[in-house]
């Protein structure tokens, strides 16, 4: 039994195929197109799905989609009418596409997939909770889902049970946490739906100046964790921004202008709302736990992506434990459809055993051999050294012991936004230069904006507060008291990014400077290659943790093929790249050429 889910025509549109409930493949076509949280038909994921099966569409015997586009368009429509004649510009751009594509997604499905069997339609929150309960470990839990929207419903909880979703209680557009943490988005000068990650990046280095006046003027936040927002100072109803001129009153000033100089006020405002988001989640999951009497949580939707929030979630211990899709955007949405079909609609069984999950480390995207990374560097005339398996740990180690950058290009691609290890760029975490390094000469980032940390998941606990795996880098976890160096108190006096360059731990590169660090642990049965990197470089230093970062520049997505590792390995300052069993060295690669390509022959297809 096979079933094919998908995710389209929002952002990050993605394919994933379950095959006798078990997760086969599952991909973004960001991926494949290059184009970051693409949101078009993901016929490029598709085809990767179905190869990975050695199947066709003819083969699949469900396709199902994410959400109800019949209802989201009700939504739009009633939303317009409301507002209108306001928003008469945004109406216009939004309705092209849905009189094209998506009032019509079973017949443009079926065209495009040359599939005429069955299609079914999961509510959008449904598949953000099938996507959280049935790959978790759990039998049963409760979850919750927070996102900007799907088709009304913004945030949902539930009961997960064997095979079933239950959803219990919902809280409806436009009252959205996802869409006020975007609205700060906007107003603090990053990208809508891609720059989230930045004002958590950016909360610690502010003040929770404006929660009161959130709190007060922006929404009424009940004690169960529902709110109401007043929507006089938001836009995104039916405007082309998302704050209205009555934001910018409340606030002192318009939004600020994208790439200019971040101001105290800008980081004030980031840590304000990150304090908000965190107190509106803690209290969802008060209520969802005394509502359910359950033990354990799971969660998606964009907002689980807010791994400091579920680190505070965890610490709390209203849950003994959670779990969070790391997919957990739209894009985990095509996964949560198929694994709806299969549970839900189909009625299989399912067990689990409260231990381990049914993502696969969530490698689950393409892997290429070395037949095919040696052909295409074969091909381009690229110089490169062979190693044999057990001297790869050995010496990579040695190359980040010596401050150097890694590409890491190894196995399956990551399903979701976190690069774990199949996808990443290394670094030495005990370096006090390496984050300003990295930010500025390797991602082309915002210097402010912190590295994560991978650590082997044996010897976490001697780096960080924290007492269980966190495979998927989702729970923020504070460094821990005896390995962090006291502040003098001139630097405990300075605000804003003047405490950006601050030694902080025996691991600096990856303290954040609210001693926090995004940790992933790798066990070695996850991702063998990968742990005995770290191992050895354990071996020969005595520390146990280093930078794991994705491998992409800023604005791209992470690396798929050869090809892209290549191209973004010397577009950048990195030192090394090591793609399977092929070390690349920067200082013998001659200059990029123009007519470097990834050959018809190397394709997926």
């Amino acid at each position: 039994m096979r079933i094919l889910g998908i995710s389209a025509f929002y952002h990050d549109s993605a394919a994933a195929l379950v095959e006798d409930g078990e997760i086969i493949a599952a991909a973004q076509e960001e991926r494949f197109t290059r184009k970051k949280h693409d949101l078009r038909y993901p016929g490029n994921a598709i085809r990767y799905c179905l190869s990975e099966a050695g199947i066709s569409a003819s083969d699949l015997d469900y396709v199902a989609f994410y959400e109800k586009p019949l209802v989201k368009f009700e939504r739009i429509l009633e939303t317009y009418l409301q507002f209108a004649p306001h928003g008469i510009s945004s109406f216009i751009k939004a309705v092209p596409l849905w009189v094209k594509k998506k009032l019509w997604m079973k017949d443009f499905l079926e065209r495009e997939l040359g599939y005429d069997g069955k299609i079914l339609f999961a509510e959008h929150h449904e598949s953000h909770a099938a996507s959280a309960f049935f790959p978790s470990p759990f039998q049963e839990a409760a979850f919750i889902t927070v996102d900007g929207v799907g088709e009304w419903t913004t945030s949902s909880y539930g009961v997960g049970r064997g095979n079933k979703v239950e959803i219990l209680g919902e809280i409806k557009f436009p009252h959205s946490l996802g869409l006020l943490y975007s609205a700060f988005t906007y107003y603090t000068g990053f990208r809508v739906n891609s720059g989230e990650y930045k004002v958590m990046g950016l909360a610690p280095y502010g003040e929770p100046k404006y929660v009161d006046l959130i709190l007060n003027e922006l929404m009424d936040l009940r004690e169960d964790g529902s709110f109401r927002m007043n929507m006089k100072y938001f836009d995104y109803c039916a405007g082309l921004t998302m704050t209205s001129r009555a934001f910018d009153k409340l606030f002192g000033g318009p939004a600020r202008t994208p790439e200019t100089d971040l101001r105290q006020r800008d980081m004030d405002l980031a840590r304000s709302v990150q304090n908000v988001t965190e107190e509106v989640m803690m209290r969802m999951a008060r209520h969802v736990q005394k509502e359910t009497g359950t033990k354990y949580l799971c969660l998606a939707g964009g907002c689980a992506l807010n791994c400091v929030a579920n680190g505070e979630i965890l610490r709390s211990g209203i849950f003994d434990d959670i779990w969070i899709q790391p997919a957990a955007g739209d894009a985990g949405g095509a996964l949560g459809a198929a694994l709806f079909t299969w549970y839900e609609y189909l009625g299989n069984e399912r067990k689990a055993d409260d231990k381990k999950d049914f993502q696969k480390a969530s490698y689950l995207g393409p892997e290429f051999g070395n037949d095919k990374i040696l052909a295409y560097l074969t091909a381009n005339d690229i110089p490169h050294t062979k190693l044999e398996d057990d001297e790869i740990a050995d010496r990579v180690s040695d190359i980040l012991g010596s401050e150097k950058v890694v590409g890491f290009f190894n196995g399956r691609m990551e399903f979701g936004p976190r690069a774990l290890g199949g996808r990443s760029i290394m670094g030495d975490a005990r370096s006090p230069a390496m984050q300003r390094t990295m930010n500025l000469k390797i991602k082309y980032r915002e210097s402010f904006r912190p590295f994560a940390p991978t650590v082997l998941v044996d010897r976490a606990d001697e780096y960080f507060e924290i007492d269980r795996p966190s495979p998927y880098m989702l729970l923020v976890a504070p460094v821990r008291e005896d390995i962090r160096r006291a502040m003098s108190e001139e630097e405990s006096s300075w605000f804003g990014l003047k405490k950006l360059n601050v030694v902080r731990s025996s691991i600096p590169a990856v303290t954040h400077v609210d001693y926090s660090a995004r940790l992933q642990t790798v066990a070695r049965e996850d991702n063998q290659r990968y742990y005995d990197v770290i191992d050895a470089f354990r071996e020969k230093n005595g520390c146990s943790v280093i930078i794991n970062t994705s491998f992409n520049v800023r604005g791209e997505p992470i690396v798929c093929s050869p090809h892209d590792a290549y191209m973004c390995f010397m577009r950048t300052e990195m030192d090394y790249l090591m793609m399977g069993n092929y070390l690349v060295d920067k200082t013998e690669q001659k200059p990029l050429s123009e007519d470097i390509n990834w050959r018809d022959e190397f394709e997926l297809d």
